[in-house]
């Protein structure tokens, strides 16, 4: 009767011993196991998207999270975007191509600087649309100097000195003709950015408003760089590049700046430097581009394209859900970007008949249209009299399509204004704006400001979606 509980004791230690050499075995199992190779031998070197996918195939899940995406989007991106490029380090860029047609910077610009200056200074080099914030996209027309970054790696100079932009030979002044684009390119990229909490300025702010040293550092931005010389689109024949989702990075967020747009690309004219900047500020808030399964690009149509898209030949350009035939993208730009660091600006102006806006006769009221579910109301009190009831959208590059109606005092609608809308250049969009003459008999009447959409999204038109942005309204 000794013998079994003997033998029971001896099975357990026999185990006990088979475990321990098993773990043994295991850890030395583990122990052979090779380290995986790190992702910059992997790569080796700058690698556009097919190929850099076939490289790091099998770690598709580690780049990915490495770039703040799902796996299947980034190889989705990786497989059917051809200016796609993975650096050494696995972070996701875009080169993008050449303006079919590069715009001269002799195309009509509003004539809105009245002397040359010497130096970036004065009124063009002062603006800004929404000082005070926290956010920043600065556009530098002034000339930087690019060291310590992503782009002086892979055999590209280790310090790099980018010129002013130039149209007239004399890079140590500014005419009156260059300040206008630079105006102008200023309001159109403000007015992609209307909707968001973001200062676009051309007055060049602190590097702490910029880089960003850690989490808790809520004043950051980046730096979209105009850049006229050769050092690095001579070598990819494009238009600009752009990191794609650091506009937040908590660490080496001013490794991967500045995005940079090639005049030598895109021309010199506003529109074109204003699309390209838009496009590539889009890249460092999270978007990736808005195509078909045949075009890498989206040029749009009608009148309409989206910004991540190709817009130079289109007057109306707009963020994109992928509401157009064929798209390939289907993300949701304004949600991308809020997840990436820009959230959308408060509502300025009461969305109901008691919580209006005063407006006083002959006076213009600025507003935003931020949010696609947004109204805006004002009230007036009228003598008897025929008026003009306006809403007028930015003058240039506008984003926003209006439907303005007139209310009578107990909130009735009394008129509809909501022009069809179209371009009559490439620069130039029509029927944005809205307005209503109208004779009225003595009282209180109310203006609701509303964002449309015009025609089929699908194919001839776009939805209100991204018709948000900057507008005036006045009654006179």
């Amino acid at each position: 009767m000794q013998t079994r509980p003997r033998r029971i004791g001896a099975v357990i230690a026999g185990a006990a011993v088979f475990g321990a050499i098993a773990v043994v075995a295991g850890n030395q199992a583990d122990a052979q196991q090779p380290a995986p190779t790190p992702i910059d031998q992997l790569l080796g070197q700058e690698l556009q998207g097919k190929s850099a996918l076939g490289r790091i195939q099998s770690r598709v899940n580690e780049l990915a999270d490495r770039n703040g995406m799902q796996a299947a989007q980034l190889e989705q991106i990786l497989a059917t975007d051809k200016t796609s490029w993975l650096d050494r380090d696995g972070k996701l860029f875009y080169r993008e191509p050449v303006s079919g047609a590069k715009q001269s910077a002799t195309a009509p610009s509003p004539r809105w600087a009245t002397r040359a200056v010497s130096a970036a200074t004065g009124p063009a080099f002062e603006l800004h649309s929404k000082p005070g914030s926290n956010r920043v996209i600065y556009l530098d027309f002034d000339g930087h100097t690019i060291s310590g970054t992503a782009w002086n790696t892979n055999g590209k100079p280790a310090t790099v000195n980018v010129t002013a932009y130039d149209t007239n030979g004399n890079p140590g002044t500014w005419s009156t003709a260059e300040q206008d684009v630079v105006r102008d390119v200023w309001a159109r990229v403000a007015e992609d950015y209307a909707p968001f909490d973001v200062d676009v300025t051309t007055q060049q702010p602190a590097a702490a408003a910029i880089t960003r040293s850690g989490a808790s550092d809520q004043q950051y931005g980046t730096r979209v760089v105009i850049d006229p010389t050769t050092w690095y689109q001579s070598g990819c024949g494009c238009g600009g590049v752009a990191y794609v989702g650091v506009y937040d990075n908590t660490s080496q967020h001013s490794y991967y700046q500045p995005p940079l747009v090639f005049t030598k690309g895109v021309g010199t004219g506003a529109k074109n430097i204003a699309e390209a900047a838009s496009h590539e500020a889009g890249h460092n808030v999270g978007l990736s581009h808005d195509g078909t399964a045949s075009v890498g690009y989206y040029a749009g149509h009608g009148a309409w394209a989206p910004i991540m898209g190709v817009g130079y030949s289109k007057a109306i350009s707009q963020w994109s859900k992928g509401e157009y035939t064929g798209a390939n993208n289907k993300e949701d730009d304004f949600a991308v970007i809020g997840q990436n660091g820009l959230a959308l600006r408060a509502d300025d102006h009461g969305n109901t008949t008691a919580a209006a806006t005063t407006l006083t006769l002959g006076t213009s009221v600025n507003g935003i249209y931020a949010n696609d579910s947004d109204v805006d109301m004002f009230r007036i009190d009228l003598s008897a009299g025929t008026f003009t009831f306006a809403a007028n959208s930015a003058a240039s590059g506008a984003d926003l399509d209006i439907k303005l109606q007139l209310l009578n005092s107990s909130g009735t609608v009394v008129a509809t204004a909501d022009p069809a809308a179209g371009q009559s250049n490439s620069a130039t969009p029509t029927g944005l704006s809205a307005s209503i003459s109208r004779q009225v008999t003595a009282g209180r009447y109310y203006l609701r400001v509303d964002n449309t959409g015009y025609a089929n999204p699908a194919n001839t038109g776009y939805s209100t979606y991204g018709s948000r942005g900057a507008y005036t309204v006045r009654v006179s």
